[in-house]
């Protein structure tokens, strides 16, 4: 059978991602902020979008305002006697109890301080003093100082001299966010041709900068600066601050050996060590910090059930302006601005049906997750059962991924707190009496209740933690205890052992 070439025509379905369907997917996964700025800059592109947020003030109805008119007298008619006395009667008051030291007079500011204080007299047309319409704190608030600029104000009375204050400028440009040097000095010393003795002295100079630990090139040095400055960098503590390996270890029987004192001294040097800063300039970190809006609320039913309601505060309002559209597009002269306000009303419409989408969605995926989710809300942590995006996609008819980006980076207000979506997604840990599988949150709840509750005479350890789940009919292995322990910054059984054998010796 020879083979040739055919041209044949034939129909399929197949999905196409769209510009606008991509975009959806990603208008499902924003965070709040995210869309907030989204939809900004949509309006600001889009002339047919515009908020829904404010309101409409209420007007009162034309009958009542004239009626009020013709019923009531105004006391600032222009023919109204002015006096001091006219006015006092009808105030019930006087002038000298409201203004005793200038009745009727106003404080008024010099003219070149009239364009920059809104509050001042004859500060604009239409402003007075005490108006605030608009004003905001946060225009006359001095900005708070950052770590560079709270060292170089030091550095200036430290050095007198230009070489010892470029030297000090360049390690104070050396420094990280909480304060340490990051620089080394043979490499400060080449790149400005100053003898290495030069610049370990201006480097000691500078350590003795507010707060004290500044310019430390590692813990051990911050915390000696901080402990030499109170005055207590005594041998002993000098050898505990250079040990702090062991220290972390709790090998407190070491350290007592290296630093020559008994276990009470022991215990009160680590008192003191606990009281210093291991970052001291962090005190200087001004980030903003974004505020959490909650994207679902739950609250219990009168009926004994969960209302799952949306946020408002966290539900964008836009809205289509039919009616610029109609006055616009009337008066379109060509066919390019027609067809430019056409895709304007097409874009506009698309996202107002996509937010309601995007609501729709998130309250259709943590009604379900309210719903598997019942007995933690009521009991607490210990009952929350183990859940995985699989099992709400399936029973909301919804794809995984779907599921996914919805519970990504949003939050939920229960009667228990806020929680992201995310952390009532938990693996399954198996059941040892062949019952219901446990949520791996809930077992790290059991683990450091247990922890928690330990005693100096009793501390347990992973083999221990693992027979006393057992019996609980939780079945788990011992890795997995340790893993969850590290997991939650909780030392091993050794290490606590010392710690409360330590602190029990300092109580008595």
């Amino acid at each position: 059978m020879a083979l040739t070439a055919k041209l044949q025509l034939r129909q399929a379905q197949s999905l196409v991602m769209t510009p606008q369907l991509m975009q959806s997917i990603r208008l499902l996964q924003f965070t709040h902020a995210e869309l907030e700025r989204f939809i900004d800059d949509e309006i600001e592109r889009n002339p047919l979008l515009e908020r829904g947020d404010d309101e409409a003030p209420e007007l009162e109805p034309a009958d009542d305002v004239q009626r009020r008119d013709d019923t009531t007298e105004e006391w600032f008619e222009a023919d109204l006697d002015p006096s001091a006395e006219r006015l006092a009667g009808r105030l019930d008051s006087t002038l000298e109890n409201v203004f005793p030291d200038d009745p009727g007079g106003g404080d008024r500011l010099g003219p070149e301080l009239m364009a920059s204080w809104r509050s001042g007299l004859g500060a604009g047309p239409g402003t007075h003093a005490g108006m605030t319409d608009g004003f905001d704190l946060e225009d006359v608030v001095a900005a708070a100082p950052t770590l560079r600029d709270h060292v170089h104000q030091q550095l200036v009375f430290l050095f007198s001299g230009m070489r010892e204050r470029l030297i000090a400028a360049e390690l104070a440009d050396g420094l990280d966010e909480c304060g340490y040097l990051r620089l080394e000095l043979d490499d400060v010393a080449d790149r400005l041709g100053a003898p290495l003795a030069d610049v370990e002295g201006v480097l000691a100079a500078c350590q003795t900068v507010d707060p004290a630990g500044m310019f430390a090139r590692d813990l051990a040095e911050c915390l000696a600066l901080q402990l030499a400055r109170r005055q207590r960098l005594d041998p002993a503590m000098r050898v505990l601050v250079d040990h702090l390996d062991l220290l972390a270890r709790r090998d407190f029987a070491t350290l007592r050996k290296l630093c020559g004192v008994d276990e009470g001294d022991l215990i009160d040097m680590l008192a003191e060590i606990r009281t210093l800063d291991p970052k001291p300039g962090s005190a200087f970190l001004h980030d903003g910090i974004e505020t959490i809006v909650p994207d679902v609320v739950v609250k219990a039913a009168p009926d004994g059930s969960w209302a799952v309601e949306l946020n408002p505060d966290a539900l964008p309002r836009v809205l289509v302006d039919q009616t610029y559209f109609a006055r616009v597009s009337a008066d379109a002269g060509s066919d390019a601005d027609r067809a430019f306000l056409s895709e304007c009303l097409q874009n506009a419409n698309w996202l107002t049906r996509s937010l309601d989408q995007r609501a729709r969605t998130i309250l259709k995926v943590t009604s379900e997750i309210v719903r598997q989710q019942d007995a933690f809300l009521v009991h607490g942590i210990r009952h929350m059962r183990p859940l995985n995006l699989k099992t709400v996609a399936d029973a909301i008819g919804m794809h995984e991924s779907t599921v996914s980006r919805v519970t990504s980076n949003k939050y939920m207000m229960t009667p228990r707190g806020m929680f992201e979506l995310r952390y009532f997604f938990t693996s399954a840990i198996a059941s040892a009496e062949g019952g219901d599988a446990h949520s791996a949150e809930a077992v790290r709840h059991r683990i450091r209740e247990m922890i928690d509750e330990e005693t100096a005479a009793k501390v347990l350890s992973d083999d221990a933690i693992v027979d006393i789940l057992r019996t609980t009919g939780i079945d788990i292995a011992r890795r997995t205890v340790a893993k969850y322990r590290e997991s939650m910054s909780i030392p091993s059984s050794v290490q606590r052992r010392r710690e409360k054998r330590a602190l029990a010796a300092a109580d008595r």
